[in-house]
């Protein structure tokens, strides 16, 4: 079912945490398309043809896991609903404690947040990843970043074709 890509705009402007230039770029392409891994491939290669700059801007976009935004009532509905999968939402006083530390620790090292796909994922899971991940390079976990929003994007493409 084709769309004009305004419309196209409207409904996956936010595909990608509020980068709604992935939605923009893809547009003209994608416009036409109604499956889910094509608009996909499409709006992903958008991201890895960006400026270095714009794709930090994405990573830097989204949310700390277990973060102050999520406590503040923040978070989009999407970041929501995905870090509550994930049991985020129900840290234990010592979990959540853990979480900042990682949070700051990585933020400190890398100058960006940690981002998983939580969907599907326990918390001891992701807090597993987490002190993993810290042991990267930049340059590893800034292409680890930009791969798990992809998959996040992937994600909520799929969700939204469910609907």
């Amino acid at each position: 079912m084709a769309v004009s890509a305004a419309e196209f705009i409207a409904r996956y402007g936010g595909i990608y945490e509020h980068s709604r230039w992935v939605a923009e770029e893809a547009a003209p392409i994608a416009a036409e398309l109604d499956d889910p891994e094509k608009i996909a491939a499409i709006m992903a290669d958008c991201v890895d043809n960006a400026s270095a700059q714009r794709q930090l801007a994405l990573i830097r976009a989204h949310p700390d896991l277990a973060g102050k935004a999520q406590i503040a009532g923040e978070l989009t509905k999407e970041s929501s609903s995905e870090q509550e999968s994930a049991g985020l939402d129900q840290c234990t006083p010592e979990e959540f404690a853990e979480f900042q530390t990682l949070n700051r620790d990585y933020h400190e090292k890398f100058g960006f947040p940690f981002v998983m796909a939580v969907r599907g994922s326990g918390r001891a899971e992701i807090l597993a990843a987490f002190e993993h991940r810290l042991a990267n390079d930049r340059e590893t976990e800034f292409e680890t970043a930009l791969a798990e929003i992809h998959k996040i994007a992937r994600l909520r493409l799929h969700a939204m074709a469910e609907h």
